[in-house]
């Protein structure tokens, strides 16, 4: 008599082997937000910018004369730290990742580092333009307190018009920051970098441009703080200032950009 082995049966599905669903980008893009304030330095980041704005208007209400007090005066004296704080957030907002050692886990959780990027860049637009409407309100309403206290009437000589183009002014400060974070990957040198562009640069090319005849034609075209300078003031408005934005956009943000991506996607993370 021979004893029949039955070979057991499984009943168990193979796995599919099937990839898990990508992440949204809206999703990237609200954890991006999240993590730019998580940290020290990007929290008193945020919270310099409600403190330097409360100031600022409080210094135009103290110390500018009653002419003085109208929406233009306490909007600029908002802005100008503003230009100085966003750029920095942006910077911090891509080194993070290099600085705090995290991007190891951040690109094998979403191994797509253009996306990555994206969220960060997304996330970065979204603090600027916040931080204007901020502005905005906060300049507003010390308008309208300046006026009172002064005894004058209440001026409003910011127009319509030239609101869009003081938000992309700080936007296009945000992005050289940006840059310079995705090209040099580490926060000092990032920043460090930033003011030489918008402090040292601009002036070398002034002098360059008073020593060179040839070269004071060709200046507008490649200072990018001279055209943001014009954003600022709502004075780019012909076909000419527009064109002469787009080239210094190219030569200080586009081209960067497109080298540091490149670089960081065949970069190793450790």
């Amino acid at each position: 008599m021979t004893a029949t082995t039955v070979p057991p049966t499984t009943t168990d599905a193979a796995p599919s082997g099937r990839a898990a669903p990508a992440i949204p980008t809206a999703r990237l893009v609200r954890i991006e937000l999240r993590k730019m304030f998580d940290t020290r330095a990007g929290f008193w980041m945020l919270i310099s910018i409600g403190a330097l704005s409360l100031l600022a208007t409080g210094a135009v209400i103290v110390f500018a004369p009653d002419s003085s007090v109208t929406y233009a005066r306490f909007t600029s004296a908002i802005g100008l730290p503003m230009s100085v704080i966003l750029p920095m957030i942006a910077i911090l907002a891509v080194t993070s990742e290099w600085s705090q050692r995290s991007g190891l886990t951040t690109f094998t959780l979403v191994p797509s580092r253009g996306r990555v990027i994206g969220a960060k860049a997304m996330a970065t637009a979204l603090v600027g333009v916040g931080s204007m409407l901020v502005a905005f309100a906060v300049g507003a309403v010390g308008n309208l307190a300046g006026s009172a206290i002064a005894g004058v009437d209440t001026v409003w000589d910011v127009s319509l018009s030239a609101a869009p183009q003081i938000v992309l002014g700080n936007l296009v400060g945000m992005a050289i920051g940006f840059t310079l974070g995705v090209v040099l990957r580490a926060s000092a040198p990032a920043i460090v970098g930033y003011f030489v562009v918008s402090l040292v640069l601009p002036g070398v090319l002034e002098l360059l441009a008073l020593v060179r005849e040839w070269f004071s034609d060709l200046q507008p075209w490649i200072d990018w703080n001279d055209t943001q300078v014009a954003l600022f003031e709502g004075t780019t408005n012909t076909g000419e200032e527009w064109a002469m934005l787009a080239s210094t956009t190219a030569i200080w943000i586009v081209v960067p950009l497109a080298i540091g991506l490149t670089t960081l996607r065949r970069s190793e993370i450790k």
